[in-house]
C-alpha cells in the first residue's frame, strides 16, 4: 500500500474543515494605532472643555495635559498625527536637524522634572488608555473624569453647621418613607435638591451658570455649564462644574424625593385656609391598578389620576366592576385634600400635564360594552407628586412632561 497516497487521502477528506490551519489574529493595538487613539482622547477633551488640558490637580487631566506637552516635542509623531490635529494643538518646536535621507530627528530631551518624565513616555506605558490590568474598558472616559473632579475638589464646609440637621431629618423621612430615591435623569438637575452618590447624601444648594450652551462654527455644540455649591453630609464641600455633578449622577447616582408630607401641606396652604367652617371640597387621588391583564400589567409606571367627593376607600370600593377602574382593583398611592378649592379644575390640569402619556387602551365590561378610560397615564408615580407640588407653588407653566424620558422639563 502507498503510504504517501492513504495519508493524502485523509488529509484531503476534511468535510468539517479540522485540518484547517487559522493564522491567529491579535487585538493588540500596533504603535501607530497607539499613538492615534491616545491624541484622539486629548481631541475629545477639547472638544468637551472648549479648552486645551492645563498641568491642575485633575490626575486624567493632568495626564494628558503630560502627553499633550511630550507630543508637541516629538516632530517625528507631529508629521504623524498632523491630519488628525484638528485643533491645531502641535505646535512646531525648536529642534536639531540630523539630515539622514527625508528624516528628522529630534535633540535627546533632558528630563528635569515630574512633567519632563511623563511627557518622555515614548512607549506610552503611562497612557491612560493602555489596555491593561487596571483599565475599565466599560467606564466611559468623561465619567472617570467627572468622579475624579467630584472627589479631588471637595474642601471642609466652614458652615456646616446650617446643614447638619437637615441631612439628619432627610435621613430620618427616607427610613420613613416620607421621602424615595428615584433614578435621575441626565439633564435635570435641580438647585435645593437632595441627591445620593455611592451611599453620599449631599445638597446641591447652587448652579451658577457661566456660559449659555451654544453651537460653533464646525457644528459641534458647547453645553451650558457652570460652578455649583454642593454640600455633603460628612461635611465637605464641592464647587464642581454642573456637567460633571450631572454625569456622575447619571452613572451612579439617585435622587432624594421631596417630604410629601410638605407637599400635601404646601396644597392646602396655596389653595386656601382652613377652619372649623370650612368644608371638604373632594380629593385627588393617584391609584395603581391590579390588573393581570397582560396588556395592562405589562405597563410600567401606570396610574390613574382622579378626583372623589367622597372618600377614596369608598370611592373604588368595586373598582373591578368599573371600566374608568380597567375592571379590576386598584392600590391607593396618594391622596390629596381640597380646601376653599376647585378639585375638578387641579385634575384637569394635571391631565393636561400628562396629556402626551395618556393609556390607550379598550376595556369591556361586564355586559361587552367597550369603553376607553382616559385618566391613565404612564409616569413615575414621584413625577407626578412633582407635577403636583409645581401646581402648589404655581411653576407648573414654567414645565412640561418629556414622556420619551419619564420626567419634567423646562419649557
Amino acid at each position: 500500500m502507498d503510504k504517501d497516497k492513504v495519508l493524502d487521502e485523509i488529509f484531503n477528506d476534511d468535510p468539517l474543515g479540522l485540518l484547517t490551519i487559522k493564522p491567529k489574529t491579535s487585538n493588540v493595538r500596533t504603535a501607530d494605532e497607539h499613538l492615534l487613539a491616545s491624541f484622539e482622547e486629548i481631541n475629545k477633551f477639547v472638544q468637551e472643555n472648549s479648552d486645551e488640558p492645563k498641568a491642575t490637580t485633575n490626575t486624567s487631566e493632568f495626564m494628558l495635559y503630560a502627553r499633550l506637552k511630550g507630543l508637541r516635542e516629538d516632530p517625528v509623531k507631529i508629521a504623524q498625527l498632523k491630519e488628525h490635529d484638528i485643533y491645531n494643538l502641535l505646535t512646531p518646536v525648536d529642534i536639531d536637524h540630523i539630515s539622514e535621507g527625508t528624516v528628522e530627528y529630534a535633540k535627546p530631551k533632558e528630563i528635569a522634572s515630574i512633567d519632563d518624565l511623563l511627557g518622555d513616555d515614548l512607549l506610552g506605558i503611562l497612557d491612560t488608555d493602555t489596555e491593561g490590568l487596571f483599565d475599565f474598558k466599560h467606564t466611559p472616559k468623561d465619567y472617570e473624569r467627572a468622579q475624579a473632579d467630584f472627589v479631588a475638589r471637595r474642601k471642609p464646609c466652614k458652615d456646616f453647621d446650617k446643614y447638619e440637621h437637615l441631612f439628619i431629618e432627610v435621613q430620618k423621612e427616607l427610613a420613613a418613607g416620607k421621602r424615595k430615591l428615584i433614578d435621575f435623569k441626565q439633564g435635570n438637575l435641580k438647585e435645593k435638591s437632595y441627591y445620593v452618590h455611592n451611599g453620599i447624601l449631599f445638597y446641591l444648594e447652587q448652579i451658577n451658570i457661566s456660559h449659555k450652551e451654544y453651537v460653533r462654527e464646525d457644528g459641534t455644540r458647547v453645553r451650558e455649564d457652570g460652578r455649583t455649591r454642593c454640600i455633603f453630609e460628612n461635611g465637605t464641600e464641592s464647587n464642581m462644574l454642573k456637567r460633571s455633578v450631572d454625569k456622575i449622577l447619571y452613572a451612579n447616582g439617585r435622587v432624594v424625593t421631596e417630604n410629601i408630607d410638605k407637599v400635601n401641606e404646601g396644597f392646602i396652604e396655596e389653595f386656601g385656609a382652613i377652619t372649623e367652617e370650612d368644608e371638604e371640597a373632594g380629593y385627588i387621588y393617584v391609584l395603581k391598578s391590579k390588573s393581570k391583564d397582560e396588556k395592562i400589567a405589562s405597563v410600567q409606571n401606570l396610574y390613574k389620576i382622579g378626583y372623589s367627593k367622597t372618600e377614596v376607600e369608598e370611592r373604588i370600593k368595586n373598582a373591578e366592576k368599573q371600566p374608568t377602574y380597567l375592571m379590576a382593583p386598584v392600590t391607593i398611592m396618594g391622596v390629596w385634600k381640597g380646601y376653599n378649592m376647585n378639585p375638578q379644575k387641579l385634575e384637569q390640569l394635571l391631565h393636561n400635564f400628562f396629556g402626551n402619556s395618556c393609556l390607550n387602551v379598550d376595556v369591556f365590561d361586564d355586559k361587552g360594552i367597550r369603553h376607553t378610560p382616559q385618566e391613565w397615564f404612564i409616569a413615575p408615580i414621584e413625577v407626578i407628586e412633582q407635577a403636583i407640588e409645581l401646581i402648589i407653588n404655581g411653576k407648573i407653566v414654567n414645565y412640561k412632561f418629556d414622556a420619551e424620558n419619564m420626567s419634567i422639563v423646562g419649557r
